[in-house]
Order: C-alpha cells, then structure tokens, then sequence
C-alpha cells in the first residue's frame, strides 16, 4: 500500500469526534477512515492536563497500529492539552487539531456578545486563553463551561427533555443579552444543536470547528502528497476502547444523521 491509500486517523474522548468526521466525509468522499474513541475514559474535560496527555498519545499510538497516513485530534480538550508535545514527538507525520471557532464568530457578530460552550479544561487551558486574548477587546466573549453535556450524548441522548433542560438551566442567564453566536468549543455538542435552536431561536448563529479543521486536513494532504486518487467511495472503521456494540452502533448511527 503507498501512503495515498492509507487511511486517515480520527481520534476523539468518545463519539464526538464523529461531528467532525461527517464534515470529511463530505470534502473527502474518496478517503479511508479510522476512527477511535475513548469513550472508556470519557470525559476528558474534567481530567488534569497530564491524564489526558497521558491518554492523548495512547490514542496516537493506537491509530499508528493501524497505518494511518495522518491524524486528526476532533477533540477541543485533547487539542488544547496534547497538540504541541504530540507534534514535537510525532514529526514524521501531519497532525491536525481542533479550536473553538472564536474568528468566524468574531467576524459576524457585529458588536454582540458571543457565548463559548466547552468543556471546563478547554477554557482553563493556556491554548484557549491565547484565543480569548485575540478577541475579547473586540467584542464581549462569554465562557459557558459545559460539565455534564458530554456524559449525556455519550450515553445516546441527543434529544428530548433531559437536553433541553440542561441547555435551559445553561443559558437562562444569559437570555436577556443580545447574543449573536454561540460557539460549540467541544466537538461532542453539534449532535445537541437542533435543541439549542429551540431555545435559542434561528436569529442566534451556532458555530462548530468542523469545517474550518476539514479544510486544514485537505491542506495538509495536499501539501503532503497524501490525498487519495481513487474513484471509488472510502470506507469508515470504527473502534473504541469501551468495545462494545452499543458504543459502536451509537459511533455509526451519529454518522447517519
């Protein structure tokens, strides 16, 4: 197998990821793709730094096994602990990470506030502090720390009344504000995005890292010689360190929707 053909790594705390695996299958149809979860030791963003350090190169190491010809973090607390000391050990291979999507909120919000839903370690970390630094002169960015959301998709529940409730008991005090994004800083939340429309209403922008992160993966294939020129559909494999069918099914039917 040359390096074209080899697959793409995916690597997230559990089935979020999957969010910004939808998003590559869309800009590279042609692509293979590994995935891995690590739904055993979900959530991440409770953990110290270094337990997920810890957890982040086990993870890398795992998707190497598998012949990967790069690797995507799709996980914002992974990222912001992990990124630069996975890139300083891993040179011989591309590796892409994940951010809150803070600049294109920025460039539409016109003066309004900007809430950020992530995890608590997201927005405690250095990386995203440096973030905030860029734009909080510019416009008034609100940090909504996010524990428990992560627990709930990961047991399947994407709908219904435990989410809105949740979502309600978040945002209630930040109703009366003019609000003109919320940017979802974890990659588990765009499966809840439908709920948070219901609440938040259609005139508030909700912003994932998604796209912008696929568009660096495209990048980086091509500027590597890696993207794959076969004609035909790639394939998805799935695993994850809980090995279990449910977590599986659940990885696969977050893919569907």
């Amino acid at each position: 197998m040359n390096n074209k053909e080899k697959p793409i790594g995916f690597f997230d705390s559990g089935v979020g990821g999957i969010s910004v695996l939808k998003e590559s299958l869309k800009v590279l149809p042609s692509e293979d793709f590994v995935y891995f979860g690590d739904s055993l030791n979900a959530p991440y963003g409770t953990k110290n730094v270094n337990e997920v350090r810890k957890l982040t190169f086990n993870a890398m190491d795992f998707l190497l096994s598998k012949g990967v010809k790069v690797v995507v973090i799709a996980c914002n607390t992974a990222t912001s602990a992990a990124i630069d000391a996975l890139r300083q050990k891993y040179t011989d291979i591309p590796i892409i990470g994940i951010e809150p999507a803070l600049k294109p909120a920025v460039e539409i919000s016109k003066g309004k506030s900007i809430i950020i839903m992530a995890t608590p370690m997201t927005l405690s970390e250095k990386k995203f502090s440096n973030l905030m630094d860029k734009y909080d002169k510019e416009v008034n960015i609100i940090s909504l720390p996010c524990a428990g959301l992560v627990e709930l998709i990961e047991d399947g529940i994407t709908e219904g009344h435990q989410i809105e409730e949740y979502l309600r008991d978040k945002l209630k005090k930040f109703m009366y504000l003019d609000v003109a994004c919320i940017v979802l800083g974890c990659t588990h939340y765009p499966f809840i995005k439908n709920e948070l429309i219901k609440i938040v209403g259609e005139k508030t922008t909700i912003i994932d890292g998604s796209v912008g992160t696929v568009n660096q993966l495209k990048r980086q294939l091509a500027s590597n010689n890696l993207l794959n020129e076969k004609k035909t559909k790639g394939t998805v494999t799935v695993y994850n360190s809980l090995n279990n069918k449910q977590i599986i099914d659940l990885s696969y039917k977050l893919l569907r929707l």
